[in-house]
This record gives C-alpha cells, structure tokens and sequence, in this order.
C-alpha cells in the first residue's frame, strides 16, 4: 500500500482531500445529479482550526464534507436547478449549525412554515421577488406576527444570499424591506409611569396570591435584568459586599430540552449590576429563602434563588404566565388599566427611568448588557412631558 497523504500539520487526508500550495484544503467529489467532479475549498480541516489570519471565517472542509453527504443522501440537487426553498434553508442551517437552542427551535418553526405553503416547494431558481412578497402576504393573512414574518425573511435573505454566492442563482428574491409589503402593526412598548409602577407594586405587595412576586417585581424594576438571567442568578451571583449582581450565565427552558444554561444574550452581557437599596433588600430576604435542600444542578450552577412551588428553577414562559395572571387581576380593581405587563416591560421601564434621569449611554449600555450603543440610545427618545420640562429647566441660560 502506499503511504497515506498528510497534510502539513501531519494529519491523515482522507479520500477526496488534498491541501494546496496556498494553505487551503480543497475536496473533491462527484455530482450525482450531472455526473460531474465538484470542488469545495476551506482555510480548515477540522473545526477546531484556526483560520489563518486575514482569510474569511467559515466551515471547516470536514463540515462541508459531512453537509455534502448529507445532501447526497437526502437526494438534494446541490447544483440549484432542483433545489426546493425548503432544501435551500434546510441546507442553509447544515451550513451555519452554531446556533443556540432557541435559534434551532425558531428554524425547526420556518422550516415547518415552509412545508405548509407553497412557496417551500419552488425551486430556487423559478423564486422571483413577486413569489417572496406574495409569501409575506399569505402569512400575515394567516395571522403571523409581523416580527416573527420579519425575523424570517431576514433567514431567508440570508439563506438566498448564499445561493448567490454559490452561483446557484442570480439574485436574492427577499433583498426588499418587510414594511414595503405588510403594515408592521407591533405596538410600540409603552414603560410604566412612576405612579402606574407604584401603584402596581403595592397591589402585588398586598395580594395574598401573587404577594410572593413583589420582590421579583422590585428586582427586575430595579436592575433591568432580562427574565432568563433572573432566572439563572443564584448565591454566588450576589455580591452583598460590594452590593453587585454578577451576571454570567442565562437559565433557559423548553420542552425539548428541559433546563440548561447559556451564556448571555449579547457579548456585553456579562457584567456586574448596582444593587439599590431597594434591590438590596429585596435581594436579601430572596437570599434567606433560598433552598439548599434542592439537589438539581444545571450546568454546573446550583442554589437557584427564583423556585417554582415544585422547587424547580422558575424559566421565562412560567413568570409569562404568573405576569399574565397578576395584569388580570389588576385591572379587574382598578380604573386605570394597564395595557401590558411583562418581564420584557420591566426591564423596558427601567432603562427609559434611567435615560430620562440623565444617565450616560455607555452607563446604560454596560448595565442593560447592549450589543450596540444604538440600542441603548432608542430609549433616550422615550421621554415624556416631565421629563422635557426638567431638562428645559436644566438647560435654561
């Protein structure tokens, strides 16, 4: 037998591989459906190598080895002229499998949206953009959100972007705006006033059902924690000391997959909150409520501070429905009704509470864990009537 060819790094090329002069593993594969020898080329064998620097981040040769094998297999024609839109995407998501659980259970939701209309089973290249926006028609017909027919055409574009890429087709049918086609009708996120947030803590506070949620409420008021990193703070996230929340970690459930821990949302997600007195006390007596008798570790965190009367950790979808429960009964007993009352809102409230009070916008960005200052910066045009006058009042010669 001849000696196995190696790649520079001493590693073992299997059939198909070679490494060229410049660096670069290329593949080498036969067609099925013309008959034909296709190449495919990456900067790394494996997906734990490094991509030399200044080339472009993808998959790995392995990676694309195994979707290639994958298409064959599902008898999926890599050459575009019978690919479907549902084969596109499926293969889209091969291609790009470093998602989060939610991501995967968000493309699982398109995918089955795609099956169920008929533009799923068009081949790529008969999609022309009249096809894309009669789509986003169907669906917003069928009762779809505008955010979530949004949310997909944005995975679509990007899907037939690489399509294009590919040379499978000439132009991406859902390169246009979603607003050009339906009416985005999302309502605006309204933050509670001062008095609506007082009157609404004093309700729960007094509550003999929903009372246990008061300091919940205060926290989440008080730091603009998003619900999942409630969720997941435990007795070491607290720094009573320094009166800091160390935020580090997300506790997330499905029904799929049960409990499990991700990072932060964003790459500023990680951070150490203020406690305000407020906070810190409420923090305090969660903390003496807290159950070491509990055994269940998730991801190696433990000592959970938020716990459902199962002594479970208390998820996102559960406080939606505690929430959802809790703005029933308010406006049963008041006149003045809330519109909405979500852990979204609260963290919404607080950080329009902290740019109307003049905090600086890198300050907020840091403490509500933004990815961009842009973000942070829409709730500083949030401001009220108050707020105007205080400022004017500020700023007057």
């Amino acid at each position: 037998m001849g000696e196995k060819r190696r790649d520079r790094k001493g590693r073992v090329l299997r059939t198909g591989e070679s490494q060229r002069p410049d660096g670069r593993y290329q593949y080498k594969y036969t067609d099925p459906a013309t008959r034909k020898p296709r190449l495919v080329y990456s900067w790394k064998l494996e997906p734990t190598d490094r991509t030399p620097g200044g080339k472009k981040e993808g998959p790995s040769l392995r990676e694309l080895e195994k979707a290639i094998q994958r298409d064959i297999d599902d008898g999926i024609d890599t050459t575009g002229r019978k690919m479907t839109v549902v084969d596109l995407y499926q293969r889209y998501c091969t291609l790009h499998g470093n998602v989060k659980p939610k991501t995967v259970d968000c493309r699982e939701r398109l995918i089955k949206m795609l099956q169920s209309d008929k533009l799923g089973g068009m081949s790529i290249e008969r999609v022309k953009q009249s096809d894309a926006k009669e789509w986003a028609v169907r669906m917003k017909e069928r009762g779809v959100a505008y955010n979530s027919i949004a949310n997909s055409r944005r995975s679509l574009s990007a899907a037939f972007h690489m399509a294009v890429e590919d040379d499978l087709v000439r132009k991406n049918p859902f390169s246009f705006k979603p607003d050009e086609v339906v009416i985005n009708d999302t309502k605006k996120k309204v933050p509670l006033s001062k008095a609506q947030a007082d009157s609404l803590l004093a309700f729960v506070k007094a509550d003999k059902v929903y009372g246990r949620y008061y300091d919940d409420i205060v926290i989440l008021l008080g730091t603009g924690l998003r619900i999942s990193e409630l969720c997941g703070l435990t007795a070491t996230s607290l720094d009573f000391d320094k009166q800091a929340i160390v935020v580090d970690h997300q506790l997330l459930w499905t029904a799929k997959q049960g409990y499990y821990i991700q990072s932060p949302k964003t790459e500023n997600g990680v951070r150490m909150i203020p406690m305000s007195q407020e906070v810190y006390e409420a923090l305090q007596r969660v903390a003496k409520r807290c159950r070491p008798d509990v055994p269940l570790a998730v991801g190696g965190h433990r000592d959970f501070l938020f716990l459902r009367p199962n002594g479970k950790p208390q998820f996102a979808s559960s406080y939606g429905q505690i929430f959802g429960g809790i703005l029933k009964k308010y406006n049963k007993k008041h006149k003045e009704k809330l519109e909405a009352f979500t852990p979204h809102l609260l963290r919404h409230t607080f950080c329009t509470y902290k740019a109307n009070a003049g905090m600086s916008p890198k300050t907020l960005q840091y403490i509500m864990g933004h990815k961009s200052i842009e973000m942070t910066l829409d709730y500083y045009a949030h401001g009220d009537f108050g707020a105007a006058k205080a400022e004017m009042a500020r700023t007057a010669a």
